[in-house]
């Protein structure tokens, strides 16, 4: 079965840094895209970055354009999202999630990791 397990969220002060990992397993890793969210307290959940299969093309919300980056270890079946200069508003709980297509879209994914808390407050 496809499962994605998304981690390192935590507490930072607004202009750090954090690195998230989504690991996946029960596919082809390396074909399928993977895309990273987030949702806010209070907000529609929103797509942050997303990275497509085989030849790793990236899209970036324009909130997070020069400040976040995504890459993927194919011998670890691993994403990235790493994150600096964090601001407050990018507080919320981050999901990675996989469609089993090869290409980004901005349509409905089906398949969702757990999710990790990111804080950005002094």
């Amino acid at each position: 079965d496809v499962q994605l397990q998304a981690s390192g969220g935590g507490l930072v002060e607004p202009g750090g840094s954090l690195k998230l990992s989504c690991v996946a397993s029960g596919f082809n890793f390396d074909d399928y895209a993977i895309k990273w969210f987030r949702q806010a307290p209070g907000k529609e959940r929103e797509g942050v970055s997303c990275i497509s299969g085989r030849d790793g093309g990236a899209f970036y919300e324009n909130s997070v354009k020069g400040r976040f980056t995504i890459y993927r270890d194919n011998a670890k079946s691993t994403v990235y999202l790493q994150m600096d200069n964090l601001k407050p508003e990018d507080t919320a709980v981050y999901y990675c999630a996989t469609d089993l297509w090869r290409q980004c879209h901005r349509l409905d994914y089906a398949y969702w990791g757990q999710g990790t808390l990111v804080t950005v407050s002094s």
